[in-house]
């Protein structure tokens, strides 16, 4: 790497480092200091990057992995169960607010009215990669209104093909020669369909069997990117092809390890998409025109909010919810980009037009942070508890079971019998694909990462079931989900006595002795095959238990004294003794 871009990585870093935990404090958000960011860093700033257009190209892979990440949480069945309220929601937003964008745009600029709906159309998307952040920075995410803002986004990025299509129909120069024949589009998504269905699995599986971790990361990483370079090159939006790709795998047991293996290259992306789209804003125009670019951005956002705003209440939304996420959809998106450029290109806008319509969408992502802040703190709260998130939970399983073998099996399929719904972690390939061929929602995925219990909801569950057959990795997932969630119920399998004692030290009230239930229902039936009755077997096995508990929790804080460990246990014995020849003499004189 020569000494220029290694100074431009430097100066992208350090202008993460400092502006976003700032703004973070202020209150203002991580995406409004990212903007902020990329504006002091660019060419208009202190002049620290040069070509900011090169950051943009190569950050809008975070925008492509954002997608497949929200493609992996949508299987096929799920989409379907939504497309009401996609075409409804979404498909109403986005051509009520081009509509009347458009028809704004005809009567105070006089515009032709194909370039008045091309510039309705493409102001009219909202930028997934703000709007989705905003949501999971308010925990939005979740809740039936969060779900309701997705569906909006969802049509609206499925929306960018029809309208890269309508600028080359409406464009007055021709297509390049070489340009990609229509039907490659269809033929693509087609292809990507099959190979999802039939060789990304299998490949991940060998992989897994086969490969290291680091393995997995790169062919996560080489199936969203190889996907989004396709879909480019035949014409289509790299994001709809990676979201595609999300969308096959959703139902994969690997699903939950690529969204941990994709997770910080999309994070690092989105934060370089971000500073880069701050380096792009024409300042100089801003201040030219400072009046006309806020009133603009203004405007354009109000009247987004209006209409997602009726839409909402039209599906049952309350009016402090609709407002909050309606802000939060109302900027212009990254799209705009995109298209402006490319109907610049064609001759269908001058210059100084696409300079504007890109710096207002730049001043109207900048505002959206401070604006839902704003409308949170000023509307008032509802009076009554309308929290509707309370119906998320088919979306997001209240159990996780870390290690799905023998133990862990008979946890999930009691719940299963009972309509229960768990989300079950397994780092054994082999062992995944022979549960799952029975029907058990299982993933592959090693429990002991942060990243992954995050991505199989954790922060949603309210118990986690601890299976694994190994010590040193139950304690380790035991401690990640302590440091995590500390209010969170953990149910541990314990192997022995020694694990037991470290289960208890971290923390656990719930612990399971692999062995000693069986043990004891052995002892039962051996009690009444040689002459106890049911009733006297099942008292000599509660005697013994609730004093073996006792002496469990006596000699816990021994653990590491042998010796009084040793003394413990001789007087435990003893005492049993005494317990039983008491219970002899009582039944004696019963």
């Amino acid at each position: 790497m020569d000494s220029h871009a290694l100074l431009n990585v430097l100066a992208y870093l350090a202008a993460a480092v400092v502006a976003v935990p700032l703004f973070r404090w202020l209150g203002l958000g991580a995406i409004l200091g990212y903007l902020i960011a990329g504006a002091v860093i660019g060419p208009q700033g202190l002049h620290l990057i040069h070509h900011p257009e090169h950051a943009l190209h190569f950050a809008e892979f975070g925008v492509v992995m954002l997608l497949f990440v929200i493609g992996l949480e949508l299987n096929p069945e799920k989409l379907w169960r939504m497309r009401a309220q996609i075409s409804l929601l979404g498909g109403g937003q986005l051509l009520l607010s081009a509509a009347l964008i458009a028809l704004l745009i005809v009567l105070l600029f006089q515009f032709s009215w194909q370039a008045a709906v091309l510039l309705g159309l493409t102001v009219g998307l909202s930028s997934t990669a703000f709007a989705v952040q905003l949501m999971d920075e308010y925990g939005v995410m979740a809740t039936e209104c969060g779900r309701k803002g997705f569906s909006i986004l969802l049509l609206q990025d499925m929306a960018v093909i029809p309208v890269l299509l309508l600028v080359g129909f409406w464009a007055p120069q021709e297509l390049e020669a070489d340009a990609p024949h229509w039907w490659l589009g269809p033929l693509a998504i087609v292809l990507v369909l099959l190979a999802g269905r039939f060789v990304v699995s299998p490949v991940l599986k060998l992989i897994a069997q086969h490969g290291s971790r680091e393995v997995l990361t790169a062919a996560s990483l080489l199936i969203v990117l190889g996907t989004a370079v396709v879909m480019q090159s035949v014409g289509m939006s790299m994001g709809m092809g990676a979201f595609l790709a999300g969308i096959i795998l959703a139902n994969s047991h690997y699903r939950h390890q690529l969204e941990a293996d994709i997770e910080p290259f999309k994070g690092l992306l989105l934060g370089l998409f971000f500073i880069a789209v701050g380096m792009t804003l024409d300042l100089a125009l801003l201040l030219h025109a400072p009046l006309l670019i806020l009133g603009l951005a203004l405007g354009l956002m109000a009247l987004k909010t209006a209409v997602i705003v009726l839409l909402l209440r039209a599906s049952g939304t309350d009016w402090r919810n609709g407002i909050v996420l309606a802000l939060m959809l109302s900027q212009g998106g990254e799209f705009a980009f995109v298209v402006m450029a490319k109907a610049q290109g064609l001759g269908m806008f001058e210059q100084s037009i696409v300079d504007y319509t890109v710096l207002v969408v730049g001043v109207s992502m900048a505002l959206t942070a401070p604006l839902v802040m704003a409308a949170r703190a000023l509307l008032p709260k509802p009076s009554t508890d309308t929290r509707d998130y309370d119906k998320g939970h088919d979306e997001e399983p209240e159990v996780i079971i870390c290690g799905f073998g023998r133990f862990g099996q008979i946890v999930g399929r009691i719940l299963a019998a009972n309509g229960q719904t768990f989300t079950a972690l397994d780092k054994d390939p082999s062992h995944v694909d022979f549960v799952k061929r029975f029907g058990n929602k299982i993933f592959y995925g090693d429990a002991k990462r942060q990243d992954l219990l995050e991505a199989a909801g954790i922060h949603h569950a309210r118990v986690i079931v601890v299976a694994v057959d190994k010590i040193e990795e139950s304690m380790a997932i035991v401690k990640h989900v302590r440091a995590m969630c500390p209010d969170l119920r953990i149910i541990a399998r314990a192997h022995n006595r020694m694990h037991v004692y470290r289960l208890m030290e971290a923390g656990v009230t719930d612990i399971v002795r692999e062995m000693f239930e069986s043990s004891l229902v052995a002892a039962r039936d051996t009690l009444m095959a040689i002459g106890y009755t049911e009733s006297q077997a099942l008292r000599k096995v509660d005697i013994f238990r609730k004093h073996d508990e006792s002496l469990l929790n006596q000699a816990a804080s021994h653990k590491d004294d042998t010796d009084t460990l040793i003394a413990i246990s001789e007087q435990g014995r003893k005492e049993l003794e005494q317990l039983f020849g008491n219970d002899r003499e009582q039944s004696g004189n019963s």
